[in-house]
Parts: C-alpha cells; structure tokens; sequence
C-alpha cells in the first residue's frame, strides 16, 4: 500500500548533498529530496485527502523559522547534517504524532527521534569519513523553514510532492 510523509525538504542544501544522497542513501534515488523528516509514515496515501486538512491547521500553528546546518553527525552507518535549531522540527512531530498516534515517528523504532538531513548510509566509515569532510567543507547551508511538504510514494516505489502545507507566518 503506497505510503506518505510529511517532510521539510531543504532544496538550499541539495548543492552540498544531492550527488552523495543519490549515491549513498535508498531514498534520495526513488525521488526524495534533501530534508528533515517530520513523521515517516503518515497516513496511507488514499488517505491523505481525508488528513490533509487537520495536518494544514496543525502545521499553519507552529510558526516559520530560520534553521542552519553547520556540521555533520552520524548514527550507526548513517551520516547526517544537524539542524540548529531542532526544537522547532521536535515541536512539528510531536504535533502531528499526537493527531495521528496510530502512526508513530518510524513506527516507534526510535523511543527518541532526531532531527536530522541524512547524507549517506553506509557501513564504511572510512566513506562516511571522506563525505563527510566534502559536505564540512561546503557548510554552514542557511535556509528559511515556511512550509512542509507532503510526499507519497507510488506503487513503484517512487516519491513525489503532493503538496506544500505552510507554516505560521507565511515566508
């Protein structure tokens, strides 16, 4: 059954990842753009219609804010930027987790969830560790957060934009 996303994506951060994300990473190849994840997965795709207006007043609640990506981090195999600041990110999940609490950030995976713009996946460190100084060099990456941006993925496999939910504030 094709799922759903709420995502920010970051397209100010595509110069500096876009060629290691479509190398290193499973999702960046099925057409997800650079972001931070914001609930993964939201509701089945053919539900998106009946969510969609609840998750527009959710989201248009939570104000637009400025966010900086100044270096990388890792996760077991994972490389990623770190957003600064994270609590508006921390703030947008746990809202929208408490609107649908029948699907939990990664299914419950994590007891805590991240904030995070994945890089590369990769058991090699010694690649985590030459992407890694290419991405540092290329930093900080500045963006203004206004908007999330519902992503569903086909029966292929592939993601696409649905739509673009604002935040508070507007741009």
């Amino acid at each position: 059954m094709p799922r759903s996303a709420v995502i920010v994506a970051v397209p100010e951060a595509e110069t500096v990842v876009r060629d290691w994300r479509r190398q290193h990473t499973y999702d960046a190849p099925l057409g997800v753009p650079a972001h931070v994840t914001l609930l993964f997965p939201f509701v089945p795709a053919h539900r998106l219609g009946d969510a969609e207006p609840r998750l527009r007043e959710i989201l248009a609640a939570e104000p637009a804010f400025d966010l900086s990506f100044s270096g990388t981090a890792r996760f077991p195999g994972v490389l990623y930027l770190e957003p600064d600041p994270t609590g508006p990110f921390r703030a947008l999940t746990d809202a929208i987790a408490a609107e649908w609490p029948e699907h939990p950030p990664y299914e419950g995976a994590h007891e805590t969830v991240i904030p995070h713009l994945t890089v590369a996946e990769s058991e090699e460190q010694e690649l985590l560790d030459r992407i890694a100084a290419d991405v540092e060099a290329s930093l900080p990456v500045r963006a203004r957060v206004h908007e999330a941006t519902l992503i569903v993925e086909d029966e292929d496999g592939r993601w696409s934009e649905h739509g673009r939910l604002p935040l508070g504030g507007g741009a």
